[in-house]
């Protein structure tokens, strides 16, 4: 289950809430967070929050957490940038500020694309006129891990597909190939 973690400090104590990509909400596949506790999912209590501020959903196709404004005139900053119009991804350790009061994403888990992961790339998937080199370090290689028979593709095969089996290369893995010596 994907999931991201909040956690602020509210009235002298910790709290934290997991927020789930299909959770129960008032606006079914978000969770709302304000002052107002008949709008919102999560209460926050502090005079600057407005009474529906902003909603955390999880996009599937992005594969990701984003958060919302529902309240322009009152805008959340995330990272430091104000965020009046539209969505932003958010990422573990993103700061948000609800007027005065701060939130923190302390952790994301998403089950279906891992992070970055090193492996040796096997023989038969990269190829000389596939490697990609980045100006600034030479041996390092991208590629794209089959989410079913796990073979590693060059990035260019993204929009193609799995040479091996054919399943779309939008859910793989970006794995970042070890030089081999």
């Amino acid at each position: 289950m994907n999931a991201l973690i909040l956690q602020w400090h509210e009235a002298g104590q910790n709290k934290t809430q997991q927020i789930y990509e299909k959770q129960h909400s008032k606006n079914p596949g978000t969770c709302r967070i304000g002052r107002d506790p008949l709008r919102c999912d999560i209460v926050l209590t502090h005079p600057t929050v407005s009474g529906l501020h902003i909603e955390i959903f999880f996009d599937y196709q992005q594969q990701r957490f984003y958060i919302r404004n529902l309240r322009e005139p009152n805008p959340p900053q995330i990272d430091g940038k104000p965020l009046v119009k539209g969505e932003m991804p958010l990422i573990e350790g993103s700061i948000i500020y609800l007027g005065q009061q701060q939130l923190q994403v302390t952790a994301i888990s998403i089950d279906s694309i891992p992070a970055t992961i090193i492996v040796q790339p096997p023989a038969q998937a990269v190829h000389h006129h596939h490697k990609q080199s980045l100006p600034t370090q030479p041996n390092l290689v991208y590629g794209l891990e089959c989410p079913k028979c796990h073979k590693i593709s060059p990035p260019e095969n993204l929009q193609i597909g799995c040479p091996w089996c054919g399943t779309s290369l939008a859910a793989s893995v970006s794995v970042l190939l070890a030089p081999s010596h």
